[in-house]
């Protein structure tokens, strides 16, 4: 039904999970791909599940310098920038009077600055491609897709950080999408509900990830996952395939009159 030849993107948070599979769609679609991480060996491990044409560069988007140096990269490596998937993130919870300062502003960091200073970073090339475009009379859309969570909508009890830095996500999206309807650039989002990732593991005492250098506990108390199940009409988890499904269509020529949109991709689930 498409085809995204031709078309160059920039996924974040693609060592693994959710961010791995919409690297591999984009791929499959035809998409080159740069795919970033923190972790270096994951991403390795994505990059040797990619076309030969695609690359990658770790990193920590939450560096103030780092989100340039990876659009650049991006643009001389690949050639251009049409697709950005604003994925990095994690959860670092706890309930608001055992949460500290670093712990908000953490949240915060990846999950709305570095998506900011991303599409701030890509702004003089996508403004520059819009002119050139516009005197030869084409029109080439781009696609931006922020990821943003049922925890911005609905809220989530020990998740104000994530929460907040999710719900600004949320104004970043339909923010650019009123500055950059004039360069033929379509900016939305996709909502998670409980997807099945390492993050939303049933939850034991054991486990956690790592995140420069810090333990962080990590996965969901089996209480909350039995919640969700019900709460979904679904009635299961969702699964990376189908969250990167969500964001493909958003990243496809399907949805070049789509824009400002938050899509919501949670099995149905209500609070």
């Amino acid at each position: 039904m498409f085809t995204l030849q031709s078309k160059i993107a920039l996924v974040t948070g693609a060592g693994r999970g959710i961010g791995r599979a919409i690297a591999q769609q984009l791929a499959q679609a035809g998409a080159r791909v740069m795919v970033n991480d923190l972790d270096p060996s994951p991403l390795a491990e994505t990059l040797s599940s990619l076309p030969a044409n695609c690359a990658a560069l770790a990193g920590d988007v939450t560096e103030s310098g780092f989100p340039q140096v990876l659009v650049d990269r991006t643009i001389a490596e690949l050639g251009g920038l049409d697709i950005i998937v604003n994925n990095a993130g994690y959860t670092w919870d706890s309930v608001i009077q055992k949460t500290t300062d670093e712990q908000f502003q953490a949240m915060l960091d990846i999950h709305a600055v570095a998506p900011f200073r991303i599409l701030r970073a890509a702004s003089g090339y996508i403004r520059e491609m819009a002119r050139r475009e516009a005197l030869e009379s084409r029109r080439v859309s781009r696609k931006v897709v922020n990821i943003t969570s049922v925890a911005a909508t609905d809220g989530g009890a020990g998740q104000a950080g994530y929460s907040s830095g999710k719900a600004a996500v949320m104004g970043l999206t339909r923010t650019m999408a009123k500055e950059w309807g004039r360069y033929n650039v379509n900016v939305n989002a996709v909502g998670f509900g409980l997807i099945g990732t390492r993050l939303t593991q049933a939850w034991t005492e054991d486990s956690k990830i790592e995140v420069k250098g810090r333990q962080i506990r990590a996965g969901v108390r089996q209480a909350v996952l039995d919640y969700v199940v019900g709460a979904s009409p679904l009635g299961r988890v969702g699964t990376v395939d189908e969250a990167a499904g969500a964001v493909l269509f958003l990243c496809s020529p399907l949805s070049d009159y789509v824009t400002g949109e938050i899509l919501m991709c949670t099995g149905g689930m209500r609070s």
